[in-house]
């Protein structure tokens, strides 16, 4: 934020000329006597910077803050000749306190009208002086206007290509503010925001019914003039349309809305108390691109989970049919107690590790928002990774039942289980796969590690005899051994065929 320009007598000035000048000094030391002590407001401390005054005259005596009636900022001084108060706000709030009309007060107005339409934040400066304290009600106290002082708050560089990435993810961005419409309109229009509606103002607001203000939402995505109470009405005019709504804000008058909101979001640098205690998320860098980027993070952590819940349900679909079925069926028993902990020490870190590692893939911010009652591992997921888990163990038991007839127990033993880690690793390198990630990304390498380290053990079992003695298995033949692996890799690959991988 950073003052940008002056207009008094009758005339725009820039802000390092004007500082010669007398009567602007004088807009100035009123815009500062009407600031806040020790403020972190952005327009408050911009004017103090540039003006290079300091009030030496202690606290003030009195202070009328901003109000829903009055949108202005009021405070008295004393000094050694009287009083002194500086006022600054909406200019059609400091208008009224000086009763302004006629030729000055249009044209103030056509300034103020040209400034915001260049996205410039405008507000009215006015003072008063008197022998006597002023009266309780100052707006009948008769402030002289001075003048319009304008701000520039540029966008971020990032804001419009994050909300050009959320526009894509069906998420629709509003942008609420206190600034005069035309204001409004130019940062919407930088930002990207849909101004084909146009801008609703507070006023108008006020004269809408409920069902009517949640018509005009179907389509406005700017507002501005707004006061708290409006921003908690948007909020829920939004929500009554089923909308899931996550409502930015730094100010005390931010709080209901943040509290109303589904997912309140606060700023954390320049926001107050009240509005970090009633939001859900605060803002370490108060960035809208953040927001974004939480979204894709959100994305990405939801994809890998499914990802894994269907990798872990299908892999142990194999498991307990190749540890019951050969007994039902009559055959020598497949599975044995070192088995199942091989596999489970390749299964746990694969799901810690390769999936949880796995990026978002490039389309998950080209998809729209998932339905709030969606489950994260529902019927179509259950169904599909049982069928997936189906597939590796038909195949497999037709691989030991083969092998029995041809070779020994143990060398059909070591065929089945040669097949089944294979179809594991297999499965597991499909389902965890994002498309146009190369196979050596370093996000993929965690699955490697765990890959080679499966397969070395698996390479012990098979050609260390005392090993192989432990898990009662014997190297097969070369032909079967090379039918085991391609029996487990089909196996792993077909089975993501049938596994619901879409939109994960």
């Amino acid at each position: 934020m950073r003052l940008a320009a002056l207009w008094l007598d009758g005339r725009r000035r820039d802000v390092e000329g004007a500082l010669q000048d007398r009567a602007a000094c004088a807009l100035l030391e009123a815009a500062v006597r009407a600031s806040a002590q020790r403020s972190n407001d952005p327009m408050d401390r911009a004017l103090c910077e540039v003006a290079g005054l300091g009030i030496d005259a202690g606290e003030p005596i009195r202070v009328w803050p901003l109000a829903p009636e009055r949108p202005a900022y009021i405070q008295l001084w004393r000094e050694s000749d009287g009083f002194v108060a500086g006022a600054k706000g909406a200019p059609e709030a400091v208008f009224s306190l000086c009763g302004l009309g006629g030729d000055i007060k249009r044209r103030a107005a056509e300034a103020q009208e040209q400034m915001a339409g260049q996205g410039l934040r405008v507000l009215a400066v006015a003072d008063w002086r008197g022998s006597s304290p002023l009266a309780a009600e100052p707006d009948v106290a008769g402030f002289r206007f001075l003048g319009l002082v304008a701000f520039e708050d540029p966008l971020r560089s990032e804001v419009p290509g994050a909300l050009r990435v959320a526009q894509g993810a069906g998420i629709s961005v509003a942008m609420i503010t206190g600034d005069y419409p035309a204001t409004a309109r130019a940062i919407a229009g930088q930002a990207g925001i849909d101004l084909s509606a146009g801008v609703l103002t507070g006023a108008e607001i006020d004269a809408l019914s409920p069902e009517a203000l949640r018509e005009r939402l179907r389509k406005v995505r700017v507002f501005a003039r707004i006061r708290a109470e409006q921003k908690l009405a948007l909020v829920e005019a939004f929500q009554a349309h089923g909308h899931v709504v996550a409502m930015t804000g730094d100010g005390v008058n931010d709080a209901p809305a943040l509290e109303a909101a589904q997912i309140g979001i606060a700023m954390g640098k320049r926001g107050s108390d009240v509005a970090r205690e009633a939001a859900d998320l605060i803002l370490l860098d108060d960035s809208f691109g953040a927001i974004v980027d939480g979204v894709v993070l959100g994305r990405r952590i939801y994809a890998n989970l499914r990802r894994a819940m269907v990798y872990i349900t299908a892999i142990h679909v194999p498991i307990a049919g190749l540890a019951l079925a050969p007994l039902l069926i009559g055959w020598p028993p497949l599975l044995m107690p070192m088995h199942v902990v091989l596999l489970e020490l390749v299964i746990d870190p694969v799901c810690a590790l390769a999936f949880e590692a796995a990026p978002a893939e490039a389309s998950a911010m080209k998809q729209p928002p998932r339905k709030p009652t969606e489950p994260l591992f529902g019927r179509r997921q259950i169904v599909g990774a049982a069928l997936a888990g189906a597939v590796i163990l038909v195949a497999l038991l037709l691989l030991y039942g083969g092998a029995s007839a041809v070779a020994s127990t143990d060398e059909a033993r070591g065929a089945a289980f040669t097949g089944l880690i294979v179809a594991n690793l297999a499965f597991a390198f499909a389902a965890s796969a994002v498309p146009g990630l190369g196979l050596l990304d370093r996000s993929r390498r965690p699955f490697w590690i765990i890959c080679a380290l499966a397969l070395a053990v698996l390479c012990g079992v098979l050609a260390v005899p005392a090993w192989g003695e432990l898990f009662g298995l014997t190297l097969p033949p070369p032909p079967l051994l090379a039918l085991a692996l391609l029996v487990g890799a089909g196996a792993g690959g077909m089975a993501l065929r049938l596994s619901p991988h879409d939109r994960l």
